[in-house]
């Protein structure tokens, strides 16, 4: 199976993305995600089917698969778009709609032969679109929304032109209203296309940092070093880059030489530079501040972490969390429940007021105000701005139904090491168990061990201990489960280790390492991890939400229960296997909803059983499929955005489907007892989803935490 990518444009409300979801499944495409809101659809393609087939099918439908067409240039052909359509419109409705203003009597623009001529152009565009999209959805038997907007403006041209030719026009003048609802609606589709596209702004800029001109090295014949400029796109992997002082880095990297201050808050939201130097890892997007570098590509294109990032973003983005069902299930069948409103609006007020034009208008006005876009569009625009904004600050949602979950989550489970600790260890303290062992000498020994350890505490203690006076051993192993073994040239033996290696020594198993000699104890050290500095603020945080803390491990229970007190808190659990570990989410789940905080290795199967798993991550495990959420560069100060994002996305949510609810249960009536024009109907229809981008774009400043 392979992953298929599309950004379909033409897609006006939810029934677009039903007709094109259920067209590719038609063809036997698995996992198909629509987003109308984007215009992204995704799917996973067997080899047996040609996309240029499916292209076809889907343009067949009156939609159009933008990055399947061969680029001709950036200028798009007149027409083209709803800007155009309603720049092309504009002035024939202006002239068209002058009559009406109050004392301006022009003669000419009451001849019904001249009103003709100024609607045509408008009509012929507008059917052009909406007639075409609307022929082509009811052939398919989803009718959209360009139906509505077709019948009415038809009705009210056929009515007018049948006036005009019948000689009775003074009673048959409508083609102002005609050409106001095309124009209007036009204008109101770009007003939605530009809002919409306004929520995507974070991923937009994201996206935009990846095509970049970067510094390629290569050599020529005599060995010497050319740099060439090229695009970030023609990158491979292997490749050889300079990258100077204030300039971006092209793609995914490892610095071969240079060192470099480099801010890489496009992809965590961390504002302070991170100092850079020989074999670490450069990630594509981030900035060189202050350096500069030669570096090897070690991903590039579509294999980059920022690619990554926001692929993921846009497959959130198709999701549906579980609020948005209700809406999809009432837009489905909106368009044809409109239809017989309109139908009864237009028999009912041609019974009671006995006036056909009156009748019409009204029902025509029905047709132009309901809106099921607004439904359609209410999670999608709020679930685009939470995603931008995480993905902007370093939270990455991995389904859109993770954003719903954080409103019920009232406990939160964290793991010991490389979540509330940084995983770097230091030496606490030290102590010697013979007298008249010298410091120095004892600091030589457990060096001279610990250096052939790949042990974290082994490198700690190295680290802080280094000697050039070291122990010149005859031999030397490492002993599974117990620690370094060594003997020197006069044949004693030297051992440094677990309490297991010491036990027969002393009673005293509360340190990390034990050093002895000939059997003898020497001494021993302890190593304390290092508690990020954040920690203590995110779990106060949690309790001024009135969450539960839980700190979950498979430490030791007295250095655990020493951590917990110390940031305070709630329970300890410890001492716990990964098996243990999974059974305590899944009998803590099983009370109330839990959020399970873990580095997203070890923690793996505890995280996909609780309600919500959030992985400690930096960008390399960006592709970890365990986790729902992703804190980016071991990001635990982000724990509290996360929340309070994914609860105030879904407030959002709530609050746009209750005002495209409200909308339509308010509007649709109001329009058919007749206080609202069908020129007027056509305006607000557009606005509202105006109101529901601008409610969504509130996200992007909104407080949070």
């Amino acid at each position: 199976m392979e992953k298929i990518q599309w950004k379909v444009e033409g897609m006006d409300c939810t029934n677009c993305a039903l007709t094109i979801r259920r067209y590719l499944e038609k063809k036997g495409m698995k996992d198909v995600k629509v987003n109308f809101g984007t215009g992204d659809v995704s799917f996973d393609i067997n080899g047996n089917t040609a996309t240029s087939e499916l292209s076809k099918g889907i343009e067949s439908l009156g939609y159009r698969v933008a990055n399947q067409r061969p680029v001709t240039g950036n200028r798009q052909p007149f027409l083209s778009t709803h800007l155009h359509r309603f720049l092309f419109c504009l002035p024939f409705t202006a002239v068209l709609m002058l009559h009406m203003i109050p004392g301006l009597h022009i003669h000419a623009l009451v001849n019904p032969w001249v009103e003709l001529v100024l609607c045509l152009p408008v009509y012929i565009t507008g059917m052009n679109f909406f007639g075409r999209s609307a022929w082509k959805s009811l052939r398919n038997g989803l009718p959209n929304m360009n139906v509505l907007i077709a019948i009415g403006a038809t009705a009210a041209f056929i009515y007018s032109l049948y006036g005009s030719l019948s000689g009775q026009a003074e009673n048959y003048m409508f083609y102002e209203t005609a050409a106001a609802i095309i124009t209007l609606v036009f204008l109101g589709n770009y007003l939605e296309d530009a809002s919409v596209h306004s929520t995507q702004r974070a991923l937009n800029k994201l996206a935009k940092s990846q095509k970049v001109m970067a510094n390629m090295i290569a050599f020529d014949d005599q060995h010497r070093e050319q740099v060439f400029r090229v695009e970030s796109t023609e990158l491979r992997t292997g490749d050889l880059l300079l990258i100077k002082s204030g300039e971006q880095v092209p793609a995914d990297c490892k610095i071969l030489w240079g060192e470099a201050d480099v801010n890489e808050s496009i992809l965590t939201g961390e504002s302070l530079p991170l100092h850079k130097v020989i074999k670490d890892m450069l990630i594509g997007g981030s900035i060189i501040q202050d350096g500069t570098v030669k570096a090897q590509v070690t991903a590039a294109g579509n294999d980059t972490v920022l690619s990554g990032i926001i692929n993921l973003v846009k497959r959130a983005q198709g999701e549906k969390p579980p609020v948005q069902l209700l809406a999809d299930k009432i837009s489905a069948v909106f368009v044809p429940v409109v239809l017989g409103i309109a139908a009864v609006t237009f028999i009912t007020n041609w019974i009671i007021l006995e006036n056909f034009a009156s009748a019409l208008m009204r029902s025509i006005a029905v047709l132009v105000i309901a809106c099921p876009c607004a439904m359609g569009l209410a999670t999608p625009a709020a679930i685009a701005v939470g995603l931008g904004r995480g993905a902007r600050n370093g939270i990455l949602f991995r389904n859109a139904t993770s954003l719903e979950l954080f409103k019920n989550i009232r406990q939160v489970v964290f793991d010991k090491t490389g979540t509330l600790t940084t995983g770097e260890f230091a030496i606490a303290n030290w102590q010697l168990a013979i007298a008249s062992l010298q410091e120095e000498e004892f600091k030589r020994i457990v060096y001279s061990l610990e250096k052939y350890s790949n042990h974290p505490i082994a490198k700690s203690i190295t680290a802080e201990w280094k000697s050039k006076d070291e122990i010149r051993w005859e031999k030397i192993e490492e002993v599974k489960g117990l620690g370094m073994k060594a003997e020197d040239k006069e044949g004693n033996t030297y051992q440094a280790g677990s309490f297991e290696m010491a036990r027969q020594l002393t009673q005293d198993d509360k340190h990390s390492v034990y050093i002895t000699k000939n059997n003898q104890l020497l001494g021993w050290v302890d190593v304390k991890d290092e508690v990020r500095p954040e920690a203590k603020a995110v779990i106060k945080y949690l309790h001024t939400k009135n969450i539960k803390t839980i700190l979950l491990s498979g430490d030791k229970y007295a250095k655990t229960k020493l951590l917990g007190d110390q940031l305070g808190i709630d329970e300890v659990i410890a001492e716990q296997t990964p098996g243990q570990k999974l059974q305590k989410i899944a009998e803590l789940n099983s009370q109330i909803p839990t959020a399970m905080v873990g580095d997203g290795i070890n923690d793996a199967p505890a995280l996909a059983k609780a309600s919500v798993g959030i992985s400690m991550s930096d960008a390399s495990h960006i592709a970890m499929q365990t986790a729902q959420v992703v804190l980016m560069n071991n990001g635990l100060k982000n724990l509290p955005a996360a929340l309070g994002l994914g609860k105030h996305t879904y407030i959002t949510i709530r609050q746009n489907l209750f005002w495209a609810f409200a909308y339509n249960i308010v509007a649709i009536p109001v329009a058919a007892f007749g206080f609202l024009t069908p020129a007027f109907g056509a305006l607000v229809m557009g606005l509202s989803d105006v109101v529901l981008a601008i409610n969504s774009g509130r996200l992007f400043v909104k407080k949070v935490e």
